[in-house]
């Protein structure tokens, strides 16, 4: 853990001051309790010493920070809207390398406080969170409910160990498990609200059966890759629950829920070639309401754009293949050119459903995400437009 008190004149007071003042302009934080638990939880305590921080939005500090090494710059980042990276390659990377892939982290503030404010917990609720990480949100949750409500579990035993090293020290002392939050915590149950920290994309039955009728459920819904939305369940009996979408939220996923990142052009030579007269541009600039859609429509099928000499492209891919056979697609627009080229190939036109899912959301009215909705039920998953009975989209097992 990083010094205990600032450097150059710098006070913990007057960092937390900026960091709030900050996040109330942005509209991250709207309710003063959360702004005196950003002052009461101090973030610092559950940082290492040295670090790589990634910047949630343009003006914030990024890069590695250490302690030691330059302490006023390590402060800043603290008490900046920064995530802070953890772990590394489920632990065998080095996380203040910036290096690997990042696989626990002290999310930042700017998407901390909304999801509480969504959770909204009253003092004496039974909250259970599904992700300790560095043990912060536990923390702000503990301040909220009282210690003895809240129950967190981490997949991670070195992660967990860290945060309960964390709680003890900053003087929080929340119930901790270490175990497979996918399963929930059933002998800790009936919960009032769960707190969900890592993307999801399937939604397990376990949160549900284990929350109250009347319940919440927040979480970062990932549908369809790495754009995450910040969703909210109110839930209705032990297998039922129904809520919407709040904004953007990306998130690392659940460990078992964790997808092909990566496009790759195998077997070129024997994919299929055509054109088309939709911009990929359109695609790969979508609104979130057209990525919503495309969950249902265009399943498990997620894209980045790129632009190379002039050339703009979108590459598609499944998420849940991770072999050598997978469908992808590309869709390349030239300057100028009247027609795009088209490349496809695979057991699915990935082009052909996300292209026809954008054209079916402008025939909607290019609704946006805060129109849709998800439903849970025995039946399954359903993503809607407006109301339950709306138009509604069955989502795959």
């Amino acid at each position: 853990m990083g010094a205990l008190t600032p450097p150059d004149g710098q006070t913990v007071e007057g960092l937390t001051a900026w960091l709030s003042g900050h996040l109330r302009a942005r509209g991250s934080i709207t309710e003063p309790r959360w702004e005196r638990a950003l002052r009461e939880v101090p973030r610092h305590r559950f940082a290492p010493s040295a670090a790589w921080f990634s910047a949630n939005h343009a003006d914030a500090p990024r890069g590695r920070f250490d302690v030691h090494d330059t302490p006023a710059a390590w402060w800043a980042a603290i008490y900046s809207d920064t995530s802070i990276v953890i772990q590394t390659d489920d632990g065998s990377g080095d996380p203040a390398s910036g290096k690997g892939v990042f696989s626990s982290s002290v999310s930042a503030p700017g998407i901390v406080f909304p999801f509480l404010e969504l959770l909204n917990p009253r003092e004496g609720d039974r909250v259970l969170e599904i992700g300790t990480g560095s043990g912060w949100t536990a923390a702000l949750l503990s301040w909220a409910v009282g210690q003895d409500g809240v129950t967190s579990i981490e997949v991670d035993q070195q992660v967990a160990a860290q945060a309960e090293a964390n709680l003890r020290a900053a003087g929080f002392s929340p119930h901790l498990v270490v175990g497979d939050g996918v399963k929930g915590c059933p002998e800790r149950a009936p919960f009032d609200g769960v707190h969900v920290t890592a993307g999801v994309s399937q939604i397990p039955l376990a949160w549900i059966e284990q929350t109250r009728p009347g319940g919440t459920i927040v979480m970062p819904w990932h549908g369809n890759g790495r754009i995450g939305y910040r969703l909210r369940l109110t839930v209705l009996d032990e297998a039922t629950a129904i809520g919407r979408f709040h904004g953007r939220a990306d998130y690392m996923m659940l460990r078992e829920q964790r997808y092909n990142q990566r496009w790759s052009s195998h077997c070129h030579k024997m994919a299929e070639q055509s054109t088309t007269a939709v911009n990929p541009r359109t695609i790969g600039e979508a609104a979130v309401g057209a990525r919503l859609l495309c969950a249902a429509l265009a399943p498990h099928v997620a894209w980045h754009d790129i632009i190379e000499d002039s050339e703009y492209s979108v590459l598609l891919y499944e998420l849940d293949d991770h072999t050598a056979e997978g469908s992808w697609a590309a869709c390349d627009h030239a300057p100028g050119a009247a027609e795009c080229r088209v490349t496809q190939y695979g057991r699915r036109r990935l082009w052909d459903e996300v292209s026809a899912a954008y054209l079916e959301w402008l025939t909607l009215g290019s609704p946006g995400y805060e129109r849709f909705g998800l439903s849970i039920d025995p039946a399954g998953t359903r993503l809607w437009l407006d109301h339950p009975d709306g138009p509604s989209w069955e989502l795959p097992a």
